[in-house]
């Protein structure tokens, strides 16, 4: 796995300091938004790991961008794992940090994760949730399409691959919402565009995809302090009430005001009031 690590100013290596896991949206990589919290956090005195899920970006593993969720929660403990190795980290003192997709996996990772002390979350997404819909049929014809382009991968076939986001204008103007219509501005212009960052996924990916849940164990083994930060104009606003309302534990739900789920991603004047809260709630539970 490759990740950029990012250190404070005036950073002291004989010194211990917090650090904060951030994990990327799905179809990201570590030097967008992730990249932009983490360098933020470090701003504000923390020690901050900014890593590409395996199989995506500049990690290693195959096949190359599958999108499995076991896996996505695996690689925020493996982050963890590699901060308890370095001198300058206090172990007892490590957050967690999750983006879009990269909430539902950090949400999902923390219950079992202990060493994880609190956990945070801006525009939090449970993926499973989402690929699954409303609709149970629908949802039903794709799996059994996964399953058919499967078998025909196991015989030879290449592989099927499907996109995160519109790759032009044009489309996103016909996408179904405003989260759709806003990730083309976002990953697919010089926004936030970035080599790494394909804007393609393994059609077979689905079926783990559509198997996951962020919210399993919230309400039983939740019980660091949890931050949920959600813009007032996001919709997928719904995914962190839902976490907030599961969650027993210490908890709060915090609204930035005029922010779509996209433009926390990293618009200044959203960013920084996300930052600031951020570093107020590591700085008091960490």
């Amino acid at each position: 796995m490759a990740g950029d690590l990012y250190l404070p100013a005036r950073f002291d290596e004989s010194k211990q300091y917090p650090a904060i896991v951030t994990v990327h949206p799905g179809g990201g990589v570590k030097e967008q938004t992730a990249g932009l919290y983490a360098q933020k956090l470090a701003e504000q005195g923390f020690v901050a790991l900014a890593f590409d899920a395996s199989c995506q970006g500049e990690s290693e593993g195959e096949p190359r961008l599958l999108e499995d969720p076991a896996a996505r929660v695996e690689d925020v403990r493996s982050a963890v794992d590699y901060l308890t190795t370095l001198p300058f980290v206090d172990e007892e003192k490590i957050g967690a940090l999750g983006i879009c997709a990269g909430g539902g996996y950090a949400v999902a990772a923390a219950p079992t994760e202990r060493r994880i002390k609190a956990v945070a979350t801006v525009s939090a997404v449970d993926i499973g949730a989402m690929f699954r819909g409303e609709d149970s049929a629908a949802a039903l014809q794709t799996l059994e399409a996964v399953a058919k382009q499967r078998t025909a991968e196991a015989k030879g076939t290449d592989s099927l691959f499907l996109n995160w986001a519109s790759n032009t204008l044009e489309e996103s103007r016909q996408a179904p919402s405003v989260l759709m219509r806003e990730a083309y501005d976002y990953y697919r212009t010089p926004r936030a565009q970035h080599p790494n960052s394909t804007n393609r996924f393994l059609f077979r990916s689905l079926d783990k995809v559509m198997a996951f849940s962020a919210t399993t164990l919230i309400s039983t083994f939740l019980t660091q302090p949890l931050l949920l930060i959600a813009g007032s104009e996001a919709d997928t606003r719904s995914y962190s009430e839902q976490f907030y309302a599961l969650s027993n534990g210490p908890k709060e739900l915090f609204s930035v005001e005029g922010a779509t789920h996209i433009a926390m991603y990293d618009i200044p004047e959203y960013v920084g009031q996300a930052v600031t809260k951020l570093a107020e709630f590591f700085g008091k539970n960490l």
